[in-house]
């Protein structure tokens, strides 16, 4: 027995770097998978491929999460998945998809300000109400976010992506009490910065100044978040919801003395 067997959960944002850490750990711990995708296609396939080959159960599920119609036909689709093919329910969503432009705030535009609101906040409420609506009436289910330490420390460049990661920690926390009469636990997971093909060769001064300031020497691995959205979704943390769990190495507990 693993933490996660027979369970089904929607991993957004599954083909991006922290979304397929995610769904590998979810997969390592017996969940079947919906993994959803808007264009990287081809990267959620080879995952869904990857896990089927260990004896896993995925499926590939696009949507775009910016419309409210197709977020929540995404879910529909994602519990469909799980009652007719994966033999269970859908019991578990983590929202992860999101963007992070650079865009200083005196010359960004509301078009722009939008689409990183609409990406990383207005697709947890979407998709959060509609995967609660399935859970409430079969037993309950847990939600994770994926917020960000941005969320109180914002970057230079990032005021809209900040803004939205706080607005994902604060709706974690409403939603948490209004869902938990339904046996619905939500909460958030903030990571620091997690490392990926290129990163020291793209922001090469922003990695040296992580390092300064981590505890632990070294940069998250997507598995590193894996990790925490898979104890917030299993029992041993039945009794945590309305938590932000900060996966940053230490870097939070820094002082600036």
């Amino acid at each position: 027995m693993t933490l996660l067997t027979g369970r089904t959960a929607l991993i957004t944002g599954a083909s991006g770097t922290v979304g397929r850490g995610i769904a590998r750990r979810f997969a390592e711990e017996g969940a079947a998978l919906a993994l959803h995708c808007r264009t990287g296609v081809a990267a959620a396939r080879a995952l869904a491929e990857e896990i089927g080959a260990a004896g896993g159960r995925a499926v590939v599920l696009r949507a775009d999460l910016t419309a409210e119609a197709d977020a929540r036909r995404l879910v529909a689709e994602a519990a469909a998945w799980a009652g007719d093919v994966a033999g269970g329910r859908l019991t578990d969503l983590v929202n992860n998809a999101g963007v992070q432009p650079v865009q200083d705030l005196p010359s960004m535009t509301a078009a722009e300000w939008r689409r990183v609101v609409d990406t990383n906040l207005t697709s947890v409420f979407a998709t959060t109400q509609a995967a609660a609506e399935a859970m409430r009436e079969r037993g309950g289910g847990t939600v994770t976010h994926i917020a960000s330490v941005e969320a109180a420390l914002p970057a230079e460049g990032h005021a809209h992506y900040a803004a939205a990661k706080a607005a994902v920690v604060v709706h974690a926390r409403a939603a948490a009490r209004e869902y938990g009469p339904y046996g619905i636990r939500v909460n958030t997971v903030s990571p620091g910065l997690i490392e990926r093909d290129g990163l020291a060769e793209d922001w090469p001064e922003g990695v040296r100044r992580w390092r300064d300031a981590v505890a632990v020497d070294r940069l998250g691995r997507p598995e590193d978040v894996g990790d925490a959205c898979v104890f917030l979704a299993s029992p041993l943390a039945s009794w945590i919801t309305g938590h932000d769990l900060v996966v940053d190495g230490g870097v939070s507990a820094r002082t600036p003395w």
